[in-house]
């Protein structure tokens, strides 16, 4: 409909209105159109230019005025405002669509002029029209619409009139940063460049550089998202960030280090850390007073090495402080010498390449059942999927920060989980179980009626929260109202049920304006589907409304900071979605009751949260260890630290009422700063539950009855006490002993004890981070079956940097990590130790050398009195560090006693017959071969597998050991299937003893590690349980070797020689 006001300006237009007055009347009346209820800028409008009329040229009274337009016009003509050109025959037809395909109603778009001009506005289906614009692909449109990124599109050049274009909308969030500069080192007068890349929606147009928290100038650096610094001089070292922004806020990325040294400085202390290895039960040192030796260390630290032309984001080659120098040395036993390597001289080295990896099982929370064939997507890129029971391997990228997968069930039975998993950043593989949210069941809704779904079913309590979906609230992608039934699946992970804390979406984080990640802690998230009435067609939905029961918070500043959050799958950050507002209402019951209400839409996201921003954090200062010794060269590395936030109950501290927050961090080499809410006014405010587990297998707490052990827990009185460490076992013995509660009590800074661990402000990070090992500190430790590992080049299978590239490593190649098994099956009425011994045995420069032994306790079967059986690991054969030839490794397997061997597997005899050289075997009481070059199966007895984590090769080839199968799994050991190798052995006197008891023994009387104070009494010991059938990884423990045994390695002359078995080899026979 045209106004009156529009029919003059048309009528003025006929009439060739050109003196002043009518432009004064025609250009206010061209400046707004009206058509129905809007107001428009007509892009088409005439160019009004004053020019001389011969008729009244002369004329003194009349003034002329000429307007200079300086845009030429390749097509059409310039219009009134000299800001574009106008076809008055051309129009342009659009369409704006979200990201999910649905129409991006009234969505506004504008003009880029001198000022954005607003053109018109799509309608309910996503079209717009815009009659006049020239397609000469110089104008630009902008598209606006709330919470979305503003879309930018030029015009194409074209001699049509009639064009069409398509927009899609982008969901507006923060920047997020998805690489942060690394850690260098230079020396003074060279050069770096450090970079920062974000993306996002709108993308980041901003970058600031930040030097140890203070501003770079960036009118002086000339930076962008890389900052090159030339010229570098001492006091340029320190820590640096990025910070990226965008219209819809900002982020910031991790800090990077950057060492300048000078220009003779060494690169690397050239002296080694201590590093204890534990030697064998008859290697006592008495110079050190211990069982202990030091072969030395050298941090992987960053180190300046040489440099490439150019500067470059990442360096062509990373140089890490390494092992430049080692010696061998033969530690003195009793009655023989045991070779090892030591580390005399670290120097500035190529970094070990490793690879990073995550590896995992996904499970239903209710009953377990594995999520068969899922796919598991990185951002919007499919990169995996599930095995059929649920298991999956990612390889994480070396530049990538935040690893954020999701999984989703192609049958729908489970709910789309998100997950940010931590992994070793030094190479290596973590196991995380994953557990998932079984759908809820549908049920059917009436679109033109109003529905009310309850969120949260605790059995005599009231929901959380209700979500109130008003009458015609369902819509189609493409935008129709939908008309009908609908199937509504509304999935609550209720926090008042602690069993569902690990079923926790993301990390529950957020980034706020200033770029900076904090904590959220949740009141309930839920997931919505909903489908038309035959499931097959996804459904939006608006005005929906969120009913949060007040009476549910019950920390009363919670209640004025409740927000709604959606979650980004791409980032697993949350973002905001909107405000609550405090209403009284009368829902469902008689009595007046609070309500927070707050307003939605469900369209591309459907996984939600109610949460409040938390202020109040802390860390907590957590290690593992591989026994109850608790010695600090006995941590382990890659242990997933989880981390339960608990709302105590008003009254009853010691029973929470509900979980608040779930965090997962990973030990490295010194332990792991998990954090946590706490406060420093009540320390029972807050309160939290910590669990660890690895490869699978949970990880046992210190325990807190029949009373408490402060040396033993790691943390001393009366902070102890403030923090009321309890097992979980602590009041009922039958629950597992896995996991323990504190109350998140903040250190007071007035109090001295509780400045130096656990707890530690949030602002002291890299305090927990450094702490020494003597400060405060929680500890888990595994109950490791009797096993010991020695290798004669040390290595730590925890730190794959610690790799050395030396002839005698028992693993060659840093990358890929061989493990190898061979079952044996002992006859007789006791358990007994078997060991392999593991030599060099056809490459020239190992040959008779020792690379390492291995001892391990067999494994009685409980259906037969007179059997056991042991899963012994041995050295593959293959290639060397170097790569260039194969070396068959000399492997001995001895049992403990008066053993003899009755049989060999025939397909393993045959095959060692058919692959020359072939060790002979004249002593019955052992066992020698050169190792298989192959990977052999369960039906040689031999258990092969190659990973890219030692610790995982382990524990994959040992639950096939135990299962008697090449691609199966146990954790109870199976006598009679996939033996390699059986011995029969007679019952050992009443005064033998077996090696393990004898370490027991010894240890009531051994010295303890140097510096190191035993948190258990003097004579006690970890007692074994001797129904133990699960295989773990191998752990440094003591061995022995009894008298009659020999030895896997070089005796002094004067000692007694046993008849050892020969190799016959062409060229040379080495001397065992």
């Amino acid at each position: 409909m045209v106004t009156m006001k529009g029919w003059i300006v048309l009528l003025l237009l006929l009439m060739g209105a050109t003196s002043v007055l009518g432009q004064r009347i025609l250009k206010p009346a061209l400046s707004r159109v009206q058509i129905g209820q809007r107001t428009f800028s007509p892009l088409v409008m005439l160019s009004l230019e004053s020019t001389r009329s011969s008729s009244r040229r002369g004329d003194p009274t009349f003034t002329y005025v000429r307007r200079t337009c300086n845009i030429t016009c390749p097509m059409g003509r310039v219009n009134a405002d000299c800001d574009t050109c106008m076809c008055e025959d051309a129009t342009l037809h659009g369409k704006v669509s979200l990201e999910d395909g649905s129409p991006a109603a009234d969505a506004r778009v504008y003009l880029q002029a001198k000022k954005l001009k607003l053109l018109t506005m799509a309608d309910n289906r996503g079209m717009f029209r815009i009659p006049g614009i020239c397609p000469d692909g110089k104008n630009t449109l902008k598209i606006k619409k709330a919470k979305y990124a503003t879309a930018t599109v030029t015009v194409p050049e074209s001699n049509r009139r009639n064009l069409a274009i398509q927009v899609q909308l982008h969901r507006s969030g923060k920047p997020y940063v998805f690489r942060s500069p690394e850690d260098k080192a230079r020396r003074v007068g060279q050069s770096v460049s450090l970079c920062c890349d974000a993306r996002g929606s709108p993308a980041p147009d901003r970058y600031l550089w930040y030097h140890n928290g203070s501003l770079l100038d960036p009118s002086l650096y000339k930076y962008k998202n890389n900052l090159i610094l030339k010229n570098l001089k001492r006091e340029q070292s320190g820590e640096y960030f990025c910070k990226a922004s965008s219209a819809g806020g900002s982020a910031k990325s991790q800090v990077a280090k950057l060492a300048v040294i000078g220009t003779k400085e060494a690169a690397c202390d050239s002296q080694p850390q201590s590093h204890l290895i534990r030697l064998p039960h008859d290697c006592f040192q008495k110079a050190t007073n211990s069982f202990y030796y030091d072969v030395g260390k050298c941090p992987a630290k960053t180190c300046a090495g040489k440099l490439d032309k150019g500067l470059r984001c990442k360096d062509n080659v990373s140089y890490c402080c390494g092992v430049s120098k080692m010696e061998t040395r033969d530690i003195s036993c009793d009655g023989y010498t045991l070779p090892t390597k030591v580390i005399v001289e670290c120097g500035c080295k190529v970094c070990t390449e490793t690879k990073i990896m995550v590896r995992g099982r996904a499970t239903a929370a209710d009953n377990g059942e594995p999520l068969r064939f899922g796919h598991i997507y990185m951002g919007n890129k499919r990169v995996s999927m599930t095995g059929y029971k649920g298991t999956f391997s990612i390889h994480v990228p070396a530049d990538m920060e935040r690893l954020v997968l999701t999984f989703v069930d192609r049958l729908q039975k489970f709910v789309n989980t998100t997950k940010v998993l931590p992994f070793k950043e030094n190479g290596g593989a973590v196991f995380h179980e994953i557990k998932l949210l079984r759908k809820k069941a549908p049920v059917t809704l009436e679109s033109t009626e109003t529905n009310v779904i309850s969120l949260g079913e605790m059995e005599e309590d009231d929901p959380i929260a209700e979500l109130e979906i008003p009458p015609n609230a369902f819509y189609r992608k493409n935008g129709e109202v939908y008309s009908g039934k609908v199937k509504a699946s509304v999935t609550f992970l209720d926090p008042r049920n602690i069993s569902t804390a690990p079923v926790t979406q993301s990390d529950l984080n957020f980034v706020d304006e200033e770029g900076d990640v904090f904590p959220l802690r949740t009141y309930g998230m839920f997931s919505v589907d909903f489908t038309d009435e035959q499931g097959t067609e996804s459904l939006n939905a608006e005005k929906v409304k969120v009913h949060l029961d007040a009476a549910q918070v019950k920390m009363p500043e919670h209640v004025q900071e409740m927000k709604l959050w959606s979650l980004n799958p791409e980032t697993g950050l949350w973002e905001e979605e909107g405000d609550f507002n405090i209403e009284k209402s009368t829902r469902r019951k008689r009595e007046e009751r609070t309500f927070l209400v707050g307003n939605m839409e469900i369209k591309e996201r459907r996984l939600f949260n109610l949460d409040v921003p938390e202020s109040r954090r802390c860390y907590v200062k957590v290690r593992a260890y591989r026994s109850e010794r608790f010695l600090q060269s006995e941590q382990i590395q890659g242990v997933v630290i989880s981390i339960i936030n608990m709302e105590p109950e008003p009254g009853f501290s010691s029973n929470p009422r509900a979980w608040g927050r779930f965090d997962s961090v990973v030990t490295g080499p010194n332990g792991a700063c998990v954090p946590a809410f706490c406060d420093e006014q009540n320390p029972e405010a807050y309160g939290a539950y910590i669990l660890a587990s690895m490869g699978g297998e949970e990880l046992e707490a210190v325990p807190s009855a029949p009373k408490l052990n402060p040396a033993a827990i790691g943390v001393p009185q009366p902070y102890l006490n403030k923090l009321n460490y309890r097992r979980t076992d602590h009041e009922d013995s039958n629950i597992k002993k896995t996991a323990f509660s504190i109350n998140m009590a903040k250190p007071s800074p007035n109090s001295p004890e509780e400045n130096n661990g656990p707890i530690y402000a949030y602002e002291n990070l890299s305090e927990c981070e450094e702490a020494p090992h003597s400060a405060a500190h929680f500890r888990f430790y595994r109950i490791e079956g009797d096993r010991y590992d020695y290798n004669t080049v040390p290595f730590s299978e925890d730190d794959l940097m610690s790799w050395t590239d030396d002839y005698l490593a028992w693993w060659p190649k840093p990358m890929e990590f061989r493990a190898c098994y061979i079952k044996v099956k002992i006859n007789g009425p006791q358990e007994v130790n078997v060991r392999s011994r593991n030599m060099g045995g056809t490459h020239p420069r190992t040959i008779g050398k020792l690379y390492g032994i291995r001892d391990v306790r067999s494994i009685r079967d409980p259906q037969q009195r007179d059997v056991s059986t042991a899963c012994l690991e041995f050295k593959c054969s293959g290639m060397l560090f170097d790569q260039d030839r194969v070396d068959r490794t000399l492997v001995k397997v001895v049992p403990q006693g008066n053993c003899r061997r009755v049989s060999v597997n025939s397909m393993l005899h045959e095959y060692l017959v058919n692959h020359l050289p072939m060790a002979t075997n004249n002593d019955t009481s052992e066992y020698t071969m050169l190792a298989p070059l192959d990977p052999l199966g369960h039906n040689y007895g031999i258990y092969t597998v190659t990973d890219q984590d030692p610790r995982i090769a382990k524990e994959i080839a040992l639950g096939r050991c135990f299962d008697g199968t090449s691609d199966g799994t146990s954790r109870t050991m199976k006598s009679d299937v996939g033996v390699g190798l059986t011995f029969t052995c007679s019952e050992r006197s009443a005064t033998e003893q077996s090696i393990f008891q004898s370490q027991r023994n010894l240890g009531q009387q051994s010295p303890r590690d140097p510096g190191q104070q035993s948190p258990r009494d003097p004579g006690q010991q970890p007692p074994r349980d001797s129904g133990q059938q699960t295989p773990r990884d191998s752990g440094q423990q003591t061995i022995l070797v009894l008298p009659g045994q020999r030895p896997a390695y070089r005796r002094p002359p004067a000692s007694r020689r046993n008849n050892q078995a020969k190799i016959p080899m062409i060229g040379q026979r080495p001397t065992y």
